[in-house]
C-alpha cells in the first residue's frame, strides 16, 4: 500500500572466515524469543520492548539496532556449546554453518533416508554439504552436540554407506549472501561404500578427495565442467609417483607405484570439461563400453586402443581436424560421434566395420567422393551428415545413398528414412555410374590395343622366311 515503511534489520554473521547476512523484522525476534523462553527458559526482559510511537524514527531505529545486535550476541555467549534450534534457523546456520549444516541434512536423512534408499533414486548434496561432513568427522567431538537425536551425524554416515546413486551440483561465485566460494571447498568421498553411479558438476578436481575409494563399487562416473585432465579424476595419486603402472600390467620399466584398476565402471562421461588430451589414465579404465568426451578440447584421439570393450564413443564438439586410422584406436564400436568438430577428410574411417550409428553433422565435408570411404560399412544404418557443406549439392540425399550401392535402402540419412523415390533415382544412379564405368574400361582396352598394334612406319618389317619341304 501507498505509505507502508517497514523497518528490516541486516545482520551479519562471522564464522570463521566465512560470513554472510540474514535479513529479519522486528516480529521475527519477537517470535525467536518466545521460543528460547519457553524451550530453553531465556529471560523475558533480554529481548528490548516493542516501542508503538515514533518506532519508525531514525534515533529509536537506530538505538534498536544496538538492543538488538546486543541481545543475539548475550545469546550466543549463553550457549558456547550447541546453538539452540531455534536461534541457529534464525541465523540461517542450516544453510552456512558445519553444525547447522549436518544438523539438517541429519535431521532430514532421520525422517527420510530409509525411504530415499529403498526408491533407489538419486540423492544430490552440495559440496558445502559434503565438507561439513568431511570438517565434523575430523573433529574429537560426540557426533551429536545439541542433545537432538534426530540432528546425530550417525543418521548421515549410515545413510552414505548405503546410498548407490549421488549428484554433487557445485556453483559459480558465491553461495547466497555468504562469501563462501564452494569450488575451493575440500570434500572426502570415502564415507561413501556402495555408490553404483555419481555425478559431478562445477567443481574443481583439486577439491575432490577419496573418489579413489570407490573403484571397487562404481559403475557409472560423470564428471562435467570441473577438470582439465582426465588424470586428476581417474588418477590422483599419479601426482604423488613419477612411474606408474595399473595393476595386472606388465611392464620391463621400473615403476614407483601400482595403481588398482577401475573393476566395474562401464560408463565414463567426461563431457563439457576443458580436457586437450586423452592421457595414460584411461589405461585404469578396460571395462568402459560407453565414452562421452564431447565438448573439450581434444585435437588428437590417442590412448583409446586399451580400451577393448568400447562400444559407444562421443567426440563430438571438439578440436578434430582429421581422425587417421580409427579402427586401431576405437576397435569394434558401434556408435561414433564426430558432430561439431573440423573434419573435410573421412580416409580413416574405412574399417570400423562394426559401426551401426555415426554422426557426422556439423563439420567441413564438401566432398561426395568422402563418402566413399564409409560406403561400404555393412553395418552403418544410420548416418547424420547435416550442416555440412556438401548439403548444398542438387539432389545430395540420393548421391549420398547413392555412394552404399545395394545397402542404400538400408541406411537412414539426416534422421530420415530413405523413400522408394529416393531408392529409384539411387537406382538410376547406380546403372549411370555402371555403364560410365564400363565404357571407361572399354576406352582403356582400347588404348591398349593401339599401344600394342602401333609402329614406327619407317621401319621395315623383318622378311618372312618360307620354309620348302622336297618330296
Amino acid at each position: 500500500k501507498m505509505g507502508l515503511w517497514i523497518q528490516v534489520y541486516i545482520i551479519e554473521v562471522t564464522d570463521g572466515e566465512h560470513r554472510w547476512t540474514v535479513k529479519h523484522r522486528y516480529s521475527d525476534f519477537y517470535d525467536l524469543h518466545e521460543k528460547l523462553t519457553v524451550e530453553k527458559k531465556v529471560d523475558k526482559r533480554l529481548l528490548p520492548p516493542k516501542k508503538i510511537l515514533g518506532k519508525n524514527s531514525k534515533s529509536l531505529v537506530e538505538r534498536r539496532q544496538k538492543e538488538l545486535e546486543l541481545y543475539l550476541q548475550t545469546l550466543l555467549l549463553q550457549f558456547p556449546q550447541a546453538t539452540p534450534t531455534p536461534l541457529a534457523n534464525f541465523l540461517h546456520f542450516h544453510l552456512y554453518e558445519i553444525n547447522g549444516i549436518t544438523a539438517a541434512l541429519a535431521e532430514e536423512l532421520f525422517h527420510k533416508g530409509e525411504q530415499l534408499l529403498q526408491a533407489g533414486e538419486v540423492f544430490s548434496l552440495r559440496p558445502l554439504q559434503l565438507y561439513s561432513i568431511s570438517q565434523q568427522l575430523r573433529l574429537a567431538k560426540p557426533t551429536c552436540c545439541n542433545g537432538d537425536a534426530k540432528t546425530d551425524l550417525g543418521h548421515i554416515l549410515d545413510f552414505t554407506c548405503r546410498l548407490r546413486y549421488l549428484k554433487i551440483s557445485g556453483t559459480r561465485g558465491p553461495v547466497g549472501t555468504s562469501n563462501i566460494q564452494e569450488s575451493s571447498l575440500p570434500f572426502d568421498l570415502s564415507v561413501f561404500k556402495s555408490l553404483l553411479q555419481i555425478e559431478v558438476s562445477d567443481c574443481s578436481s583439486q577439491q575432490i578427495q577419496g573418489l579413489s575409494s570407490l573403484r571397487s563399487s562404481l559403475a557409472t562416473l560423470c564428471v562435467h565442467r570441473s577438470t582439465e585432465t582426465m588424470m586428476s579424476i581417474l588418477v590422483p595419486e599419479a601426482s604423488e609417483f613419477s612411474q606408474w603402472e595399473p595393476e595386472g600390467a606388465e611392464s620391463g620399466c621400473p615403476v614407483t607405484a601400482v595403481i588398482p584398476v577401475w573393476r566395474n565402471l562401464t560408463t565414463l562421461d567426461m563431457s563439457h570439461n576443458c580436457i586437450s588430451t586423452i592421457d595414460s589414465s584411461v589405461k585404469l579404465i578396460r571395462k568402459v563400453e560407453f565414452l562421452d568426451l564431447s565438448y573439450n578440447q581434444l585435437s588428437s584421439v590417442e590412448n583409446l586402443q586399451h580400451l577393448y570393450n568400447l562400444v559407444h564413443v562421443d567426440l563430438s564438439y571438439n578440436g578434430l581436424r582429421v581422425l587417421e586410422a580409427a579402427h586401431t584406436r576405437l576397435g569394434n564400436i558401434k556408435t561414433l560421434s564426430l558432430a561439431g568438430n573440423q573434419l573435410d577428410r573421412l580416409t580413416g574411417l574405412t574399417k570400423l566395420y562394426s559401426l551401426v550409428n555415426l554422426d557426422l553433422s556439423h563439420n567441413q565435408l564438401a566432398q561426395l567422393e568422402e563418402i566413399r570411404n564409409i560406403g561400404s560399412l555393412p553395418c552403418l544404418e544410420k548416418l547424420n551428415l547435416s550442416s555440412n557443406p556438401m548439403c548444398i549439392i542438387p539432389d545430395y540425399r540420393t548421391k549420398v545413398l547413392a555412394q552404399f550401392g545395394d545397402r542404400a535402402a538400408e541406411v537412414c540419412l539426416d534422421g530420415t528414412v530413405t523413400t522408394e523415390k529416393e531408392l529409384d533415382t539411387v537406382e538410376v544412379l547406380k546403372a549411370i555410374q555402371k555403364a560410365k564405368e564400363v565404357k571407361d574400361r572399354m576406352s582403356s582396352g582400347d588404348k591398349k590395343v593401339q599401344s600394342v598394334t602401333c609402329r614406327d612406319p619407317h621401319v621395315t618389317p623383318p622378311s618372312i622366311k618360307q620354309k620348302v619341304c622336297l618330296f
